[in-house]
Parts: C-alpha cells; sequence; structure tokens
C-alpha cells in the first residue's frame, strides 16, 4: 500500500510546480519515492512469480524520474505530477510490451499494460502477428474477465488502412493501431489500501496474455 502522505505531495506539487518549493520540500519527496519504490519492490516480487520474463528486474530499471525535460514543451513545470513504473524484459526502456502503474492523486491512478507507439519495424511485426493469429488475439481480448477488468483496447488508429492490409480484413480496427494498450483505473482510496499491491498483480496476471501475444511477435 502507499502512504497517505505520498498522495499529499504529489498533490502539493501539482499547485506548486517550481523548483523553489521542490527544494524547500525535498524531504517529503525522498519519502514519497521511498514510499512508491517500495510498493514498486513488491509488486516487482509479485510479478516475477506470475510472469518470468521480467525475473531480474530492479526497481531503477522501472520507476520513471519525476523530472521533465522540457526542452521541447510548451509547459515548462519542471516536475512530474505523478509516479510511474514500467515492469518489461530489459527494463523501462525496453521497445516490449510489458506493465505499467501510474499514481497520480485526483482518481487518475491506473494499471496499465501492452506497448505505446512502437517504433515502424516493431509496429509491423505487431500487426503481422495479430494478422496471423486473430482468432488467438480476439480470444485474450473477448475473454470477459479481461472486458470487465479493462474494457476495449485503447490506443490511437490510423484513418485508413496499413500498407498491406485490405480495409475488409476482420482485424482491421486493430490493425489501423499505434499502440496497444489496456488500462484500469484506481481511485485515491484504493491506492492507499493493504490490498492494492495484490490488486494490482491480478489486474497484471488477466492482461499477460495480451503482453506475452505482443512479445512473441518480437521473437
Amino acid at each position: 500500500m502507499l502512504q497517505p502522505s505520498t498522495l499529499k505531495f504529489l498533490k502539493s506539487l501539482r499547485l506548486n510546480n517550481n523548483k523553489e518549493w521542490f527544494d524547500n520540500h525535498k524531504a517529503e519527496y525522498q519519502q514519497a519515492k521511498a514510499d512508491f519504490e517500495s510498493m514498486v519492490q513488491q509488486l516487482i516480487d509479485g510479478l516475477s512469480k506470475q510472469d518470468p520474463s521480467i525475473q531480474g528486474l530492479q526497481v531503477k530499471d522501472s520507476v520513471f524520474r519525476i523530472y521533465k525535460d522540457v526542452r521541447f514543451s510548451k509547459d515548462k513545470t519542471p516536475y512530474k505530477t505523478h509516479m510511474g513504473a514500467s515492469f518489461q524484459m530489459g527494463g523501462k526502456k525496453a521497445a516490449t510490451a510489458g506493465y505499467y502503474f501510474h499514481l497520480e492523486p485526483g482518481n487518475k491512478s491506473f494499471a496499465g499494460g501492452g506497448i505505446w507507439m512502437p517504433a515502424a519495424p516493431e509496429l509491423k511485426k505487431i500487426r503481422q502477428e495479430i494478422d496471423y493469429n486473430f482468432e488467438e488475439f480476439e480470444k485474450i481480448i473477448s475473454n470477459k474477465e479481461f472486458i470487465r477488468h479493462f474494457g476495449k483496447i485503447e490506443g490511437e488508429s490510423l484513418k485508413t488502412a496499413p500498407q498491406g492490409y485490405a480495409p475488409d480484413n476482420p482485424a482491421i480496427a486493430y490493425l489501423k493501431l499505434k499502440s496497444v494498450l489496456v488500462e484500469r483505473p484506481y481511485s485515491d482510496e484504493a491506492c492507499t489500501q493493504p490490498a492494492i499491491v495484490r490488486d494490482i498483480l491480478k489486474t497484471f496476471a488477466i492482461m499477460q496474455p495480451l503482453v506475452q501475444f505482443i512479445n512473441r511477435a518480437f521473437d
């Protein structure tokens, strides 16, 4: 579980997103960071038993920095107002599908999975895997428990069929996707309950067949 003070820090940071305030509250940040990383370690320990592909993953390979790169952004506020961790073989920078937890007070937290905006060579392989094994893919995403947790697959989509695929392809709605993502929201209250780690691990287990299907495209 996460401490309420961690969520309180992120809420305060949203209202005071500047270096002076952050420097004056560095101790609170360090406490929040340690709290979040403790939970991430618990998730790694549990997930590595469910999905052997992430065994050996370390917290530093999963957690994203709170400092923003504002060089090419119109928003020049220096800090993220959320904390995030990615769980995938090769770590957070790997071009593979995986699992993700996002902590953002205001009932914007979620557990998600899949792959976000892969490069063209990887996206081509994913489309091919869906096309060749659409019956298997459809079975995964139409599972009742899958739908109950996530609803539909999310992701930005092309307006027309990608090159090499006919518009009437049975899988065309998924072949148009630029990302293949699912997510389940968590309230602020849920994030501070003892059951949160167990619940997220269950959520990850339900999305695991999708993650494995995508990663098989890269074998």
